[in-house]
């Protein structure tokens, strides 16, 4: 885990009237996914639906397979590890610094193959 992991992992959510540490929100399995936890930062509860914020790690060895989100802008934003992804075919270095832009409708995945991967995925209109 990497020095901008590790700050988000302690940071804060900050809104208007009320905050929450990171460090207490729990890590949940992928429904569909073996080896992929999700940290729910911001919920679209708190958006009114207009967005939301995930922090996701893929452990070693898995990934988050082909997938579509119909209605749903995603940005995944690589802040540890490297690893492969594809959007509708086409190869991406996952890795540090790395922004992707996921339009609606487009089939993704994302593979962690040289260690975990963490990124922050940002969903428009909320996944949740």
């Amino acid at each position: 885990m990497n020095e901008t992991v590790r700050g988000i992992s302690g940071g804060k959510i900050v809104y208007l009237d009320n905050e929450s540490e990171v460090e207490g929100l729990a890590w949940n399995p992928h429904p569909s996914f073996k080896g992929v936890f999700l940290k729910h930062l911001v919920k679209g509860d708190s958006t009114n639906g207009k967005f939301s914020c995930h922090l996701i790690r893929i452990s070693d060895g898995n990934e988050i397979s082909d997938h579509i989100h119909e209605g749903k802008w995603e940005l995944h934003e690589v802040i540890g590890g490297t690893g492969s992804g594809f959007l509708a075919g086409k190869e991406i270095v996952y890795e540090l610094g790395a922004s992707i832009v996921v339009p609606e409708g487009v089939q993704h995945k994302i593979i962690a193959n040289q260690g975990d991967v963490y990124l922050l995925a940002k969903f428009i209109p909320a996944l949740l």
